[in-house]
């Protein structure tokens, strides 16, 4: 396992590489993949069965955690459909603000315009591919640093410089590849389907719909909403499979008192309760600890789980993300932003002692998912079974898997 820690900054969530090749049109380029693994990845896919009721069911093979050609086929299905967060709305919060990343081969930027409008597009210049920008700032214009090609934060190309005797070429032509970009409350989104892409406008209420479906009330009732500071991002890559660390999120806190003695002692684990929605799982808790004063947990603990891999998580004045990039079959980096209620961002000593009681739940998950990883890879083990009062969430996360895989 490898800790980085990053300073309180404006970052994008992804600033990782999974390994495929670039391409302007990541559902072209996964055509390609799908049709070379889908064979094999398809019948690895159809060893689990979703209509198996959960108190008969079997978990899925080892193979959905280990197997390249699966791991090659999941991007394509699972990461370039439907809306992913990639950011924060604080990120761009004034014109000509922007920030960059990567989703899979995707390498993106997202920014506002001087008249406030928010935008994404590859972050990949039409002349020689060339990456226009990287990290976070304010910029007037994307300059290419490899031949000087300039882009509008429109993504109209501006200038193209020495081509002179060029032939059916123009301008108009050459201007960044959009991508489709929405917020919803806090977080920015974007969606790679080419289906999305034709649309000119995005209607709040349709990403909210096919973002959260009908659990999308619940966020702003549990105080998910764009009040709250930004604090610090964290990020650890950890040696496991990203669905690892989703499955050890989604356990209904069964591994809570056996893992986390200091979480456990904060929270009644007998008011743990799930509720699953249709993209969304939703677990809860009541505060085991009301009496202390400044109490990082506070009287309720909201974890919402958004397919495929963004964790929300509202406890006390805290509302921390969380959310697990893969970087291949046994590797995932996982982000954590925190955010806090204005009264208390200026207790210094409340935020650093909230943080380090964090970090101790993150290192104690870490041993956790690494172990499974290696038990995973055994060849002791192939399927388990679920523990049908409290693992609903990952049995739930398990069949969204397969639709996506297997459609």
């Amino acid at each position: 396992m490898t800790l980085l820690l990053k300073p309180i900054t404006r970052l994008s969530l992804f600033q990782t590489h999974f390994q495929i090749n670039n391409n302007n049109n990541p559902r072209a380029r996964a055509t390609s993949v799908s049709c070379s693994w889908s064979h094999g990845a398809h019948k690895i896919v159809r060893e689990f069965d979703p209509k198996i009721p959960i108190e008969k069911a079997i978990t899925p093979p080892s193979s959905w955690y280990t197997d390249p050609s699966f791991y090659a086929f999941e991007l394509d299905r699972v990461f370039y459909r439907g809306w992913q967060a990639v950011g924060y709305t604080e990120q761009i919060q004034e014109p000509r603000d922007f920030f960059s990343g990567r989703l899979g081969n995707v390498e993106f930027v997202v920014c506002r315009d001087d008249n406030g409008k928010i935008a994404a597009f590859h972050n990949v210049c039409r002349h020689h591919a060339s990456l226009l920008v990287s990290g976070s700032g304010k910029t007037s214009c994307f300059t290419c640093p490899y031949h000087g090609w300039t882009y509008g934060l429109n993504g109209e190309l501006r200038k193209a410089t020495r081509i002179s005797g060029i032939e059916d070429f123009s301008i108009n032509d050459f201007g960044l590849v959009p991508i489709k970009v929405a917020t919803w409350g806090p977080f920015v989104l974007l969606n790679m389907d080419n289906e999305i892409l034709q649309k000119d406008n995005i209607d709040t209420d349709n990403v909210a719909s096919e973002w959260l479906g009908s659990s999308s009330e619940l966020f702003s009732l549990n105080g998910v909403d764009t009040t709250l500071t930004y604090v610090c991002r964290r990020e650890y890559i950890i040696e496991c499979n990203w669905k690892v660390f989703c499955d050890n999120y989604l356990d209904g806190g069964y591994h809570v008192p056996f893992a986390h003695k200091g979480l456990a002692s904060g929270l009644s684990l007998d008011s743990y309760t799930t509720s699953i929605f249709e993209k969304v799982s939703i677990q809860s808790a009541e505060g085991g600890s009301k009496e202390k004063e400044n109490d990082r947990l506070g009287s309720k603990a909201f974890y919402a789980f958004i397919y495929p891999n963004f964790m929300i998580n509202r406890y006390g004045p805290w509302m921390d993300t969380n959310l697990a990039i893969p970087l291949g079959q046994r590797k995932c980096l996982v982000v954590f932003d925190y955010f806090l209620e204005a009264s208390f961002k200026d207790d210094k000593a409340f935020i650093e002692r909230s943080l380090a009681d964090s970090e101790k739940v993150q290192m104690e998950d870490i041993r956790l998912c690494e172990g499974v990883q290696k038990g995973i890879e055994s060849p002791a083990y192939s399927t388990g079974r679920y523990a049908p009062n409290v693992e609903k969430a990952m049995h739930h996360f398990h069949c969204l898997l397969y639709d996506n895989l297997i459609n």
